[in-house]
């Protein structure tokens, strides 16, 4: 199986970039993960948000095929401790499927479109976080599920 990590626009933070690169260099050694940055919408200042949405939404769904399933990183998704999310993780690969594709939507989250395609909605926190912090968190409890999946030291109860 493959992970991919979809992101709409780039981290302009040099330590947050670093951080990303190390637990994405860390994930390797468990499994093939992809880090997939969509660049931010030319001219999104002109356009409404709903409109950002719709074009956010159309690059998102062109980097996925039927077969792959689907995740949204989404405020009102379903939230995990680290043990239950190592436990998604394991059912998703027990499942047999080739990708599994989770998303980080624009600042004001995805289209209709990307709703309808989703195969869950994953929630990190009630709380808001940058979307590039968002995007560390994500790799780095990836990387804690695998830890935990291989009862290797990286996790503590």
């Amino acid at each position: 199986m493959t992970i991919r990590l979809i992101a709409i626009g780039k981290t302009d933070n040099t330590e947050l970039q670093n951080l990303i690169a190390d637990y994405v260099k860390r994930l390797g050694h468990y499994i093939k993960f992809e880090l997939d940055i969509i660049p931010d919408l030319k001219n999104a200042k002109n356009l409404s948000e709903e409109q950002q949405k719709q074009k956010e939404g159309e690059l998102i769904l062109k980097k996925i095929t039927t077969s792959d399933v689907l995740v949204l990183l989404d405020e009102k998704g379903k939230q995990f401790s680290s043990k239950e999310f190592a436990n998604v993780l394991q059912k998703r690969m027990n499942s047999g499927i080739k990708k599994l594709i989770f998303t980080i939507g624009g600042p004001y989250g995805f289209s209709d479109e990307v709703y309808s395609r989703a195969d869950q909605k994953i929630s990190l926190s009630k709380m808001t976080f940058s979307h590039q912090m968002v995007r560390l968190f994500v790799v780095e409890q990836i990387y804690r599920a695998f830890t935990i999946l291989r009862n290797e030291p990286y996790h503590h109860d």
